[in-house]
């Protein structure tokens, strides 16, 4: 089975991923985490909450193949974090290979669309074929619910160009409604 999970950025994936995590190791499961080698925030190969909790993580590039491995075959669930970074034949694979061929479990997180509103390839694809979606809703600063990601300049207005990928954090982007998006 192939979850995704999705949200604005500060809308608490890596802390829901975390927790699904120390639910699965409690009552004995075990679980492989990884994460996009494009996000070094808190170190390379952390998945790390803003609340403070934080694992290690395996990393994923584009080049990575995702097909049982030894480590997989032993695993009950791989749980992967930044998830729109994927590519989509990456989420082909995981779909096919790991889910529907050999039964394992995953769960991503990620978010829904870039700066610009635009969705990531990843999340196409994880939204196209996952067997389940979440969202975790998350406001905006006048108080509706944000359903887009806004990246900000040092003064806190609006970018509305650059590259897709800046990664960042609070003081870099923030969630926003469409009415404040736009």
């Amino acid at each position: 089975m192939l979850s995704y999970t999705f949200s604005t950025m500060s809308g608490g994936k890596s802390t829901a991923l975390l927790q699904q995590r120390f639910n699965l190791i409690s009552i004995g499961k075990r679980v492989v985490v990884m994460t996009s080698a494009l996000d070094n925030r808190y170190g390379l190969g952390k998945v790390t909450s803003r609340m403070g909790p934080q694992c290690d993580a395996e990393l994923v590039n584009p080049e990575t193949v995702f097909e049982m491995t030894e480590e997989l075959r032993s695993a009950d669930h791989l749980l992967i974090d930044e998830a729109q970074f994927l590519t989509k034949q990456q989420v082909k694979q995981i779909h096919q290979n790991l889910c529907a061929e050999s039964g394992l479990r995953v769960s991503c997180f990620g978010l829904r669309t870039d700066f610009m509103g635009n969705p990531f390839e990843g999340s196409s694809a994880l939204l196209a074929l996952a067997d389940s979606l979440q969202e975790i809703s998350t406001l905006c600063r006048c108080g509706a619910n944000a359903t887009l990601n806004q990246r900000v300049d040092a003064h806190g207005s609006p970018v509305r160009s650059g590259d897709v990928v800046e990664i960042g954090g609070d003081g870099r982007y923030r969630p926003a409604c469409p009415r404040c998006f736009y």
